[in-house]
């Protein structure tokens, strides 16, 4: 059709409209006999393209000559600048060909037929007004960016481009990261390193972040703000993967009294005398930071990472105004967020000013903008939503979701996480591991036969009793950690064996409103179908908590991409089976698999033999393979000849003569850290 009447773009453009504008004329009007009939393109008799109103020039300005005292009506054409969702700059208007010849005319304008806009870069934005205003014959009226996005644009084109420092990133680490996950970290420096980092859950924000502070090693040391369920695990990921000595991590937690095998530096947050957080990587909680934000202050630390940066969104918190300050004097800031509330453009507002201060400056001016249409408080509403994110995405957040990269991601992946358990919580379980430290003893000195087995009967207790304590031990770090996934807004499974664990668990969602299903022993099988279809099915229904034995076979539920484990189990096929109720057929996502683990507790005798027998079927989040495997002794030779069944181990006879090995170990060494050995 466009070859036939070789007709642009914009003409084709303009014979639409007016069409559309005469059949909208047609039925509005009462008596559509009486309407002229709509221009059409034809040809004449001598063979003359004849084109409609809007293109043809009226007979009256053609053929009749004006009068000298008379003034030709002026046209006008509104062209309205705008956000492309690619980052560039656009330009829109209505079909008119001095305008579009004009247009042609700025740096780099491309016209996008598919959108019907003009695309240009942020550089050519003085270019383009200039262009526009210069124009005679028509009136242009430009509708321009808004100030607040315009200064957003101008300072992000001053920061400096680091992608060159990406070479830095040490031998050990980058071939593991994945393709978008070397992405992420080129955005990161691109963008002078003051970025919001707000992949979706479970694709490896801690890592990506993590490699760009190896790219300013020249300014370390790195301050890390996080909430307080993830501070040892930041430790362990720093310590994995840097090869940072131990003893360089600070962490800063509420009592020293908890378990620190990895030796990290352990600093008290309510010790009267001065605390020094002279470590290379020093990692502290938000709400600690409310304490230290003069001392941080004077510290002057120039990396500064805010893990969970949702945690600033509230502008009234103490410590949204103690980290702020923090944050914006450092010279580099990386903020990670899985759930960056888009939806809730006012929650952004502080993480946005943290990251670029002189742009972000005016509650009202964001607020006007961007949160109108609220019926609970001022700027609790959504507008411009579109120009928010694609100004977002030009200048200081990546985000990708699991769906965007699923093809980049293994099928399974597992990942340790360590708590921090109270000192108060760990009392009891201390005097248990004393006691059974004596009963070892005195089995190894023993002769009598009918003594050792009275013995190794009292051992078998006291380990089933250290099994129920550290499960009570845990409850608190476990709903901690749980507050962050509940965040996320994903489904997830969480899976545990005490009743004392299952009940809080339950208790706790139900207390925070989630929606939510429990599968245990007690649960009839006639209503276990029912359940399972309501987690499946309802949207509202966002988490599943399931006993390990009783809902660990039997249930399909992969409409969670989210495994947690709260505990251990005694027999690893056990903890095999309970991921594959969503690692199975019917899942299109990745799986996610989380085991929080805390050292001196029942953990400590258990996951020796379970991380020896869970085969890696995948990569772990952070890239590791065989990452579960606590020891470099037990690392699989191959991953594809796996070991033993773990399904064979039964009864908790066959494990403790397992553990055999542990015991011979007890006097001679320290127990073994989960922390990944290199």
């Amino acid at each position: 059709m466009d070859d036939f009447w070789d007709l642009t773009v914009e003409e084709m453009d303009a014979i639409e409209n007016e069409a559309l504008q005469r059949i909208n004329q047609q039925r509005n009007s009462s008596s559509s006999s009486s309407l002229p009939i709509p221009n059409e393109v034809h040809t004449s008799s001598q063979g003359a393209r004849i084109l409609p109103s809007t293109l043809a020039p009226k007979p009256n300005t053609v053929s009749v000559p004006i009068d000298a005292g008379s003034k030709p009506q002026e046209q006008k054409v509104s062209v309205k600048i705008l956000l492309h969702s690619s980052g560039v700059l656009a330009a829109k208007f209505p079909y008119n060909q001095v305008v579009v010849d004009a247009v042609r005319k700025i740096p780099k304008a491309i016209w996008n037929a598919k959108e019907r806009l003009w695309t240009f870069p942020h550089s050519s934005l003085s270019s383009a007004e200039n262009i526009l205003r210069e124009i005679s014959s028509v009136k242009v009226e430009i509708e321009n960016l808004d100030p607040l996005v315009q200064r957003a644009i101008a300072s992000a084109s001053r920061v400096p481009d680091l992608r060159h420092l990406y070479e830095k990133i040490p031998s050990h680490i980058e071939p593991k990261l994945l393709p978008f996950q070397r992405e992420g970290i080129e955005f990161i420096l691109q963008h002078g390193g003051r970025v919001l980092l707000a992949d979706e859950m479970g694709l490896g924000k801690t890592l990506q972040a993590i490699a760009v502070t190896t790219c300013v090693q020249e300014s370390w040391p790195v301050l890390i703000i996080a909430p307080s369920s993830l501070r040892l695990h930041w430790a362990t990921m720093i310590h994995q993967w840097l090869h940072v000595p131990p003893s360089d991590i600070v962490v800063v937690l509420p009592q020293p009294g908890g378990s620190n095998k990895c030796g990290f530096t352990i600093v008290s947050s309510n010790t009267k005398g001065t605390i020094h957080l002279d470590g290379v990587f020093n990692i502290v909680s938000y709400d600690v930071v409310t304490k230290l934000d003069k001392l941080l202050m004077a510290l002057d630390f120039k990396v500064v990472i805010a893990d969970e940066s949702h945690f600033l969104k509230n502008g009234q918190a103490k410590r949204t105004s103690a980290c702020l300050p923090v944050i914006k004097k450092a010279q580099y800031a990386i903020l990670l967020s899985g759930t960056p509330a888009l939806s809730r453009p006012i929650e952004l507002f502080k993480q946005l000013e943290a990251l670029y201060p002189d742009v972000y400056r005016n509650i009202h001016e964001y607020g006007g903008r961007y949160c109108k249409g609220g019926f609970f408080g001022t700027y609790q509403g959504a507008s411009n939503h579109d120009e928010l994110h694609n100004l977002m995405k030009a200048t200081v957040m990546i985000r990708r979701l699991k769906k965007d990269v699923l093809t980049e991601l293994p099928s399974k992946r597992r990942q340790q996480v360590f708590l921090d358990l109270a000192a108060k919580d760990m009392k009891q379980i201390n005097a248990l591991f004393h006691e059974l430290k004596v009963v070892k003893s005195k089995i190894k000195d023993c002769i009598s036969e009918d003594d050792i087995k009275s013995l190794k009967f009292i051992e078998k207790n006291l380990i089933n009793k250290i099994y129920t304590d550290s499960a009570v031990a845990k409850i608190p770090a476990v709903l901690d950690y749980l507050e962050n996934v509940i965040e996320a807004g994903c489904k997830f499974l969480v899976f545990a064996h005490h009743q004392s664990m299952l009940e809080e668990l339950h208790q706790f969602l139900k207390k925070k409103k989630v929606g939510c299903i429990r599968i245990d022993g007690s649960t009839p099988a006639s209503s276990r179908q029912a359940l399972v279809s309501d987690f499946q099915d309802k949207d509202e229904i966002k988490a599943a908590v399931l006993s390990i034995r009783a809902a660990g076979v039997g249930i399909t539920l992969t409409a969670a991409s989210t495994v947690i484990f709260a505990e251990l189990s005694w027999t690893p096929g056990d903890l095999i089976q309970a991921e594959d109720r969503a690692h199975r057929i019917g899942q299109v996502s990745s799986v996610n698999i989380h085991y929080l683990l805390a050292n001196d507790t029942v953990d400590d005798i258990i996951w020796d033999v379970v991380q020896s027998k869970l085969d890696n079927l995948g990569q772990m989040l952070d890239g590791q393979e065989n990452a579960l495997d606590v020891a470099s002794s037990h690392m699989m030779s191959s991953p594809t000849k796996p070991r033993n069944s773990p399904t064979k181990q039964q009864t908790l006879e066959p494990f403790l003569k397992r553990c055999k090995r542990l015991d011979d170990d007890t006097e001679e060494h320290q127990p073994m850290p989960k922390v990944p050995r290199f």
